[in-house]
């Protein structure tokens, strides 16, 4: 689909990957932005729109979609890394993930379903991660959240085919934001994701391997365990 002229409402939309988002579609050419945010009082970047939401408030979702009820593209990017390692630790964290990074994304889209089909179908952006194919016993429930949010991809992919939505999952290893600083390991810069994810839009691609782990790991899931898992 065409990002010129589009309107679009980014979550998460405040650091990281989704302000990288919210850049990119301005740069573009989209016509208008919605930047999902917690405090929009602290929000302040040039042409785009600050919006009030928790993607965890039933009614800050409903009241973002009706104030960008003429959003044709939609980008599930709000995340939390707050779980525990595997084996110790309390499970709030795990919690909190998965209503973050799959129910807020399952319920951020069931509100926005309809506002995108009302405006010729749209696109419909879910921000995962090689995690969503590969364990990790550091972050085991960051990759079950993110597992379930490819799982949720999928089916909405088969969902919002018939209205004309195209469902779009992004894929990549770690990114150099403010949640991997502690980490040891390479980074792409989230310009990068935003850039590879824009092109997949317009080009009406369903899903994005933005760098090649991302590409190792999908290729991986055909064939044995050892690939993803290795022993040695």
């Amino acid at each position: 689909m065409e990002i010129k002229g589009s309107v679009a409402l980014v979550t998460g939309a405040n650091r990281g990957i989704g302000l990288a988002f919210t850049r990119a579609l301005l740069a573009r050419g989209a016509a208008k932005v919605y930047a999902g945010v917690r405090r929009p009082e602290d929000f302040n970047e040039p042409g785009a729109q600050a919006v009030r939401l928790d993607v965890t408030d039933p009614d800050q979702i409903a009241a973002a979609a009706a104030t960008a009820s003429d959003a044709t593209i939609v980008i599930n990017n709000a995340g939390i890394q707050a779980g525990p390692p595997l084996l110790e630790g309390s499970l709030d964290g795990a919690r909190k993930e998965l209503e973050v990074n799959y129910l807020g994304t399952w319920a951020v889209s069931r509100a926005f379903a309809p506002v995108l089909a009302a405006n010729g179908g749209g696109a419909l952006v879910n921000m995962l991660s090689v995690a969503s194919w590969r364990a990790n016993n550091r972050f085991p429930g960051y990759a079950a959240s993110k597992a379930a949010q490819w799982s949720l991809t999928n089916s909405l992919r088969v969902a919002l085919r018939d209205q004309g939505t195209l469902v779009v999952g992004v894929h990549v290893g770690y990114v150099d934001t403010d949640a991997t600083v502690t980490v040891d390991a390479p980074k792409v810069e989230a310009v990068e994701v935003a850039a590879k994810t824009m092109d997949a839009v317009s080009h009406d691609e369903p899903e994005v391997l933005v760098d090649e782990t991302a590409r190792r790991v999908r290729a991986a899931l055909s064939g044995p365990l050892e690939l993803l898992y290795p022993t040695a």
